[in-house]
This record gives C-alpha cells, structure tokens and sequence, in this order.
C-alpha cells in the first residue's frame, strides 16, 4: 500500500510518499481501507518533535511509528478472529494516537480503541477530523470547564479546528461567546454561533473591559497571568498548549486562589470517556447542531503540502487528506 511515511524529525520535506506492506490486523484489531484523513496542528507538532517532552511517547531520536496521521474514517475490509463489535464493510471512524498511521491507504486499530460507527448522514471528510477540534473543545467546554447557560466564553483563536468547534459547542451549552480571530474570519465565526468578535491584529483582548467566566486558548498565544484579570471571580482560563509556566500555574491554582489555569491531554484520558464524548458529539453532528469547517482538500501524495499549509498558522476549521 502506499503511505506517507516521515523519515525524521523536522519539516515538511521529511515526508515521504512510500510502498510499504499492506498491514495485517491482530486478533483483536480490524483492517480499514482509509477514506478520508486529516492533518492537525498536533501532526506537524508529532513531525517535528516538537516539544521535546513529547517525543517520551512518539520516539526519542525518531518517530516510534513511522506513518503519519492519527484521525481517519474508512471501511472495515478484515476483522481479527477476537473482535466482537465490529464486522467487514462497516464504516468507521476514529483516531489512531501514538500509533498513528491514518495517512496511508490502509490502516489497523484495535476494536477497543477510539472507533466508532460512521453515521449514514455525515461525510468520511468530516468523521475525519472529529476526534482533533470537536473532541478537545468538548472535553475543555464541558467536562473541565463545565460551561453552563449564560456565562461569557471568549474564545482565543477561533477560526482554527479547535476554535470553530468551541464556538459551536459553547453556543450549543448556551454561553454568550467573544470570538476573538483576524477580521476577515469574523463572518465564519458568527455564522457559528459567536455573539462577538475582536480582531488580534488590532486588539489585544485581555486590555479590554470585559470580563469573562471562562477564556479558552486554542493556540495557546495568551497567558494565565494575562488573562486573570479579565476572569471572573471563579473564572477559568484553559489552554490545549502546554508550557511549563502553565504547568506551575495549574499546580498553584489548583490549590490557591478563585481563579484556576487549566490543561488536559484529551487523548491521554481512558478510551471508554473518549468514547463517552464521542458518542455525545456524533449525535450533535447527526443533529446538525456541530458542523465542522473544511479549509482545504489534499491527496495523499500532497500531505507534505498539506502539513507546510498547517504550519503558516492561518487554517480555517480543518485540512483534509481525501484517499
């Protein structure tokens, strides 16, 4: 089978379109003939070996699993002797984490990892990139941050995968959401739910006079210390991008003070709540309550294109691997 394989750490040019064998699936695993993948901000992060304490999971001096990509939807075209939930010519979809893997023709997932059964009504593309933006925003929104109606979410890159998502899912939990993006995206970002939105390039929000019950950092560019004065009393600012300044901060605040300063990997949590939550989220894409924004189309020999586009920083919503 064909697949883009990344041959070291660094940019996008360490990624190879290569043939490779067709994997066979384990006892408890199934085969999935990929229909459609994604390429995520935490891609070109895995690609890069970048931050250092990542590559403790990934590879220390090159990538554990050389196939990129972790979100994918496709076909069931084998099944292990043990598996129970799964049968040949089910489509599903799902996320491959540290065993990545997605961008190749073919790829094996254990049944009991993050797998569920593709809906009749939503595309491959879009199944594809829920487990990136929609899985992270729901677990920061509603299990950490437990948004309730009418509280003020400002939402700090909200174009992005992450963003768009949060944007939707905070409106859908009932908040009065601040979309804070560049300009020319303020269309997108209301079309989505948000009630307001503040250009970066011209505003820096944590000086304004607005306050706020829960600020939400997708790109990780602001600060705990520069968001605290714009929280509320009980406030909570939460990023996806861990640094270890926010690393002491969410050890201090857990202990000291209203306000609190959050992280989570959401991928790291048990399969059996990621399924939880993705279950949850199906059912709002079913519902047509979450829609998630596709920026661009790639093939599977443009995924190094693809990922140099992911790290100029302007993606809108989702960039998709078609196959």
């Amino acid at each position: 089978m064909k697949a883009i394989i990344i041959t070291k750490y660094g940019s996008p040019k360490v990624l190879q379109l290569q043939d490779v064998p067709k994997p066979t699936p384990k006892e408890n695993e199934i085969l999935i003939k990929v229909k459609a993948a994604n390429v995520t901000t935490a891609d070109t992060m895995m690609r890069k070996g970048n931050p250092w304490y990542g590559r403790l999971f990934i590879g220390l001096t090159k990538p554990k699993y050389p196939i990129a990509g972790t979100g994918f939807s496709g076909t069931i075209e084998a099944v292990g002797g043990s598996v129970q939930r799964f049968q040949v010519g089910d489509e599903v979809f799902g996320e491959s984490v540290f065993g990545a893997g997605a961008n190749a023709e073919y790829l094996c997932v254990s049944e009991d990892g993050l797998v569920g059964v593709k809906p009749k009504n939503v595309a491959h593309e879009v199944l594809a990139c829920v487990c990136d933006g929609p899985l992270t925003s729901w677990n920061y929104l509603k299990e950490m941050a437990n948004v309730k109606s009418g509280q003020r979410v400002l939402i700090n890159g909200a174009s992005g995968s992450l963003g768009s998502a949060a944007v939707q899912l905070a409106n859908y939990l009932g908040a009065e959401i601040t979309a804070v993006c560049s300009s020319s995206n303020f269309d997108m970002v209301r079309s989505l739910g948000a009630d307001h939105a503040i250009d970066y390039t011209k505003v820096d929000f944590t000086k304004t006079a607005n306050r706020y019950d829960v600020i939400f950092d997708t790109v990780g560019k602001s600060s705990f210390p520069a968001c605290k004065e714009i929280l509320n009393k009980n406030g909570t600012y939460l990023s996806p991008v861990l640094s270890m300044p926010l690393l002491v901060q969410m050890l201090w605040t857990s202990k000291f003070g209203s306000k609190k300063a959050k992280f989570m990997a959401t991928g790291l949590l048990a399969v059996p709540k990621l399924r939880t939550m993705l279950h949850e989220l199906t059912k709002l894409l079913i519902a047509g309550k979450l829609k998630l924004v596709i920026d661009k189309r790639y093939s599977l020999h443009e995924v190094s294109i693809a990922h140099s586009y992911v790290d100029t920083g302007r993606k809108k919503g989702n960039v998709v691997i078609n196959l």
